[in-house]
């Protein structure tokens, strides 16, 4: 599903705007805003038109009516992806090739969906992080239908597609293969955590940093987050705090709160670490000499 938000019947009239949960948010978006000046900004750039045709103005500035319409809509722009899906499935099943082909479904991005009064992919929140991922081997059916509740992270998907194919896992990458699921164990070290990285830099007129008074590369954030805590780091901006365990929605922000510095300092140190040991490894121990590049790797 991608804006604008529009999808044909039976998909538009799928789902009920009246249904589903509430939205996680504050009560109103000037009070998330308060949190960080990043979420004031994002609430004042986000358009309407860049969501659905026609209306001006900014996101915020709807009914919760007008949200639970799109948020329906979109659900059935879901419900005609997974359409597609079957399509696929069934063009192969016709042609005999569905038990000879790894069929993965999973996304580059969520969609925030009116949670936090935000819309689009951004920022930190789980909303716009959290991702499917079905992976079907038909090599390996005694695990079929299994959940792994584990974390795992986009990179873990080309090491794991090479590993499946009996390739080698090349040793500069940063994922790692979860071929151990499929095989109904876990690997020998799961995933203790999970990080990823925003770029909202805005090349052209340099929105974002003209408006929070930063560098153009001060525009960046980077995110760790296990069981219990989310720390966001931003490159120009104070970092976020928040305890998942007792604050699943986000909306309360220790960072600053004396209780947790021991906490903000270990997600630091411990980010600080991760991104130690994923520096882009490619070029590394590689030296130009007169007969050309060595690779150290290669003996």
């Amino acid at each position: 599903p991608h804006p604008p938000f529009v999808v044909p019947e039976p998909y538009c009239s799928m789902y009920d705007p009246a249904s589903g949960p509430a939205f996680a948010r504050a009560a109103h978006f000037e009070v998330e805003a308060q949190q960080h000046p990043y979420l004031r900004y994002v609430q004042e750039a986000l358009r309407k038109h860049e969501r659905i045709y026609g209306p001006p103005g900014p996101t915020t500035d709807g009914s919760e009516a007008d949200a639970r319409q799109v948020r329906a809509t979109y659900w059935g722009m879901v419900s005609e992806v997974d359409a597609q899906i079957g399509r696929i499935r069934s063009i192969l099943e016709k042609a005999g090739q569905w038990d000879d082909t790894l069929f993965i479904v999973t996304s580059d991005h969520a969609e925030q969906l009116g949670d936090h009064h935000l819309w689009g992919k951004l920022g930190f929140y789980d909303q716009s992080y959290a991702v499917p991922l079905i992976i079907r081997d038909p090599g390996r059916r005694a695990s079929a239908g299994r959940v792994v509740e584990d974390f795992t992270e986009a990179v873990d998907l080309m090491p794991t597609i090479v590993d499946l194919l009996g390739g080698a896992v090349p040793n500069h990458l940063d994922g790692r293969p979860l071929t151990a699921y499929l095989d109904g164990g876990a690997p020998a070290q799961p995933r203790p955590e999970v990080h990823w990285e925003f770029d909202f830099r805005d090349g052209a007129d340099q929105r974002p940093a003209k408006h929070l008074g930063i560098g153009f590369d001060d525009c960046a954030l980077a995110v760790i987050r296990d069981e219990r805590f989310k720390y966001v780091h931003f490159a120009g901006l104070p970092p976020l705090l928040f305890d998942i365990a007792n604050d699943p929605a986000e909306l309360v922000n220790l960072a600053e709160d004396p209780a947790y510095q021991s906490v903000r300092v270990a997600c630091a140190e411990r980010m600080l670490a991760w991104r130690a040991r994923h520096l882009d490894r490619r070029l590394s121990g590689i030296e130009l000499t007169e007969a050309g590049p060595v690779d150290g790797r290669a003996g």
